[in-house]
């Protein structure tokens, strides 16, 4: 089974921050207090105007959540691959069966809580773990997980070198791979006032006319990859008889003989998204961006300050994308929907490099009530 923990909602947009009225009384407040508590209330009326921008919005461009309360069922679909390749160009292409999950979701305010029932995997024992928590509010975005693949890897591809001789669709059950992630990505909206990612991706505002905007943002990911290349080498001799007579006896590349790798990853990204509203309470949007990471593996990290400056490398530079893509029809009360994300990760030592794409597609249909007085 997997459990998904969503903080999908706007903190401001249900309310969370204090209004104009209050932020009135807190300055009349300041105006009246001893010297010695200007520098306090300072502090405190710039946190103040500072979490207000959560909550500034053009209300032409956005409408706000009218409802204390949501329900909402949720169908997951998951997808991975995962390719190793040797500096001479062998590689090997993994991928697991998709996975399929439903649940409900209860939301109040800005919390929103779910679980999901793996109903793909119910008999088979496998372990695989998945945990998300996000924040959407109009100003910053922040995601948070861990994810631990199962056992349930096949071979799907084998490279046999840098001239791209590939035996594709090879199907072979393959357990020995583990890999792992555990990070956050935390992202700033530029065009905050009029652009909403809530409304795309957690239905708790209503974007009412096409806007865009510019993304920054920042990660930390710590990455774990375990694997058994006896176990490797011996799906490569269990290949069907006409793809030996055809490529003859495959050899593992040394440079895919390894057991663990542990590395962080560093990121800097930018992007842009655009929700177009191609007609009333319908909306399409679609987030695009690029990080430039730096890559450690564990073994570099326990190295002195000094050792590690003087062991920068470019080499340890790559490049990662992550995509957003939904529809949404919401009209407040009622809403419906998908959305699907896409992750892609690098890692490239002098002997070998790895790439992880990994997404999942929902479907969605939920309701808000109470509303607001």
């Amino acid at each position: 089974m997997g459990l998904l923990i969503a903080i999908a909602q706007s903190v401001v947009a249900q309310g969370f921050i204090p209004d104009s009225a209050a932020l009135t009384s807190q300055t009349s407040v300041a105006k009246v207090s001893s010297k010695k508590e200007d520098v306090p209330h300072r502090i405190g009326n710039f946190f103040t105007r500072y979490f207000k921008n959560f909550n500034e919005i053009d209300t032409n461009y956005i409408e706000p959540q009218h409802y204390n309360y949501t329900v909402m069922m949720q169908n997951t679909n998951t997808y991975e691959t995962y390719r190793i390749s040797s500096k001479s160009g062998q590689s090997v292409s993994f991928a697991p069966e998709l996975t399929y999950r439903i649940g409900p979701y209860f939301g109040w305010r800005w919390i929103f809580l779910g679980y999901t029932f793996d109903i793909s995997h119910v008999n088979n024992g496998n372990n695989k773990k998945e945990f998300d928590i996000s924040l959407y509010s109009n100003l910053v975005s922040v995601d948070l997980y861990y994810r631990r693949t199962g056992n349930d890897y096949k071979i799907r591809n084998i490279g046999l070198n840098k001239e791209l001789k590939t035996i594709r669709d090879v199907d072979i059950p393959f357990s020995g791979l583990s890999v792992g992630i555990v990070g956050f990505d935390l992202y700033y909206i530029f065009n905050h006032k009029k652009f909403s990612y809530p409304a795309a991706f957690s239905q708790s505002t209503v974007q009412r006319r096409s806007c865009g905007s510019a993304l920054m943002g920042l990660g930390y990911t710590q990455h774990s990859i375990s694997l058994n290349y006896e176990k490797l080498q011996q799906a490569m001799n269990g290949l069907p008889d006409e793809v030996v007579e055809k490529y003859g006896t495959i050899q593992l590349d040394s440079g895919l003989m390894f057991n663990d790798v542990k590395y962080r990853n560093m990121s800097l990204s930018g992007g842009y998204a655009y929700n177009w509203v191609f007609a009333r309470n319908w909306l399409a949007a679609i987030s695009l961006s690029v990080s430039l990471n730096y890559n450690q593996s564990v073994g570099d990290l326990l190295k002195d300050e000094r050792s590690r400056f003087r062991d920068f490398s470019f080499q340890n530079i790559t490049f990662d994308g992550t995509g957003r893509f939904g529809v949404v029809w919401n009209n407040t009360r009622w809403f419906a929907g998908m959305s699907a994300i896409i992750h892609s990760y690098n890692y490239r030592k002098s002997q070998f490099s790895t790439n992880n794409n990994f997404g999942s597609l929902n479907f969605y249909v939920g309701m808000n009530f109470k509303r607001k007085k």
